[in-house]
């Protein structure tokens, strides 16, 4: 079930078909899954099969595909571009678009560099100037749109441009600049892993947060009288979460274990879901994606809704460009460029996000990225040209936009829309 629809659920009991309340446990949560894919409320249902399909034929054609030292590497590969498409994801559910997080990426990496090799700054203060750069470019986005109701797309495309001509402008005659391995940022991106005993004990916290926070869901929600999960469904996700994510941790602990920055990229992600869930900004983001209109009427401050989503659409977009920089160990006139855009773009909308605002999640982002690289890499290891590549990734898009558009109109046929 997309957020959204959680946010919905929150106001509006669900009663099954005939007017009575849905059955309770879990087989009342099995037939009100199966109810929601009919009504085309497929959540990210193609995006867990698509990928699972993907390793499925990349493993049978090379069996290093799935082994535990190239998922290390695939990880790490995920959080820079991973961490754009979060930000890509806050402005896709307003309904607006941001063509220029590459170009974002590759200013914040630009001054960073140059800032720290060459003006001596401490390195902390290269990352902050970098992304707060982004978060301004964001805020004046935002400030456009809602001061002369210009169009996204026109204010980011002018943006992308001009953007890109500041990077090349703090850069100068330097095409690149060097980061040196022995900064904690190349060591952050390339070398830090999380030790085992740690990464089991995440495991254990992070489950014990999901069950408690849902345990909690379904207390308030039964005492207001609406439907609500299970004690037994809560704890059979639960058991099944810990399964999965202790057999990833151990699997992957097997030789270098989880990168630290693809950590924090996934605790971004955390963060923001929670943000998008639990909060009333979060509400207030699905309802101006879903209707401006509504959410006007609802009292909503919209101009401040957008004017936040481009603020932190451009913050994200900067990070991912610090974390595209460590593991690089570089930054030049390439940075953010070739397809950056278009993968973070492309990431949002394959792991779930709608275009047409409302619907999705930051752990769009997550799924996206991974179903992107691992073509990436399945196809690397093929040893085929980067073409096939980017034809692969095309067809992908394109089934996820037609997914997205599909059951958009059967959400509509049952009056959801």
């Amino acid at each position: 079930m997309n957020p959204s629809t959680e946010v919905a659920a929150e106001t509006d009991p669900e009663p099954s078909e005939g007017g009575t309340a849905a059955p309770r446990g879990l087989l009342g949560a099995v037939r009100n899954a199966v109810a929601g894919v009919r009504k085309g409320d497929l959540g990210s249902l193609p995006v867990i099969v698509g990928l699972a399909i993907i390793w499925v034929i990349f493993q049978l054609l090379n069996p290093f595909f799935l082994s535990s030292a190239n998922l290390v590497n695939l990880a790490l590969e995920c959080a820079a571009i991973g961490t754009i498409a979060i930000g890509v994801v806050l402005v896709l559910l307003v309904a607006q678009i941001d063509l220029s997080v590459g170009s974002i990426s590759g200013v914040a990496s630009a001054i960073l560099a140059v800032a720290f090799t060459q003006h001596g700054w401490p390195l902390w203060l290269g990352v902050a100037a970098g992304i707060a750069a982004g978060a301004v470019v964001g805020y004046l986005y935002g400030l456009i749109y809602a001061r002369f109701g210009v169009p996204t797309f026109v204010i980011t495309l002018a943006g992308l441009m001009g953007v890109l001509g500041l990077q090349l402008w703090i850069l100068g005659t330097n095409g690149s600049i060097n980061i040196p391995f022995d900064s904690w940022l190349v060591r952050f991106a390339q070398q830090m892993f999380i030790p085992p005993a740690v990464s089991y004990a995440l495991v254990v916290i992070a489950v014990a947060v999901y069950g408690g926070s849902a345990l909690l869901t379904a207390r308030k929600r039964s005492a207001a009288g609406l439907q609500s999960q299970s004690t037994t469904t809560i704890l059979i996700k639960s058991a099944t979460l810990l399964v999965g994510l202790g057999f990833a941790a151990w699997y992957l602990n097997l030789t270098r274990g989880v990168g630290v920055m693809f950590m924090v990229f996934v605790l971004f992600v955390v963060i923001v879901n929670y943000a998008l869930v639990h909060t009333r900004w979060g509400r207030a983001v699905y309802a101006v994606g879903g209707s401006v209109e509504a959410a006007r009427r609802a009292g909503i401050n919209i101009n401040r809704i957008f004017i936040s989503c481009l603020v932190l659409g451009g913050t994200f977009a900067a990070i991912g460009g610090v974390f595209a920089a460590g593991r690089l160990a570089s930054a030049g006139v390439s940075s953010g460029g070739a397809d950056t855009n278009l993968m973070a773009i492309a990431a949002a909308v394959i792991g779930g996000t709608s275009l047409f605002g409302g619907r999705g999640s930051a752990w769009s982002a997550l799924l996206g990225i991974v179903v992107i690289q691992s073509i990436a890499n399945g196809l690397t290891l093929l040893s085929l040209d980067t073409s096939v590549r980017y034809m692969v990734t095309g067809v992908v898009l394109l089934i996820a936009v037609v997914i997205d558009s599909l059951s958009r109109r059967s959400r509509t046929l049952h009056g959801q829309a």
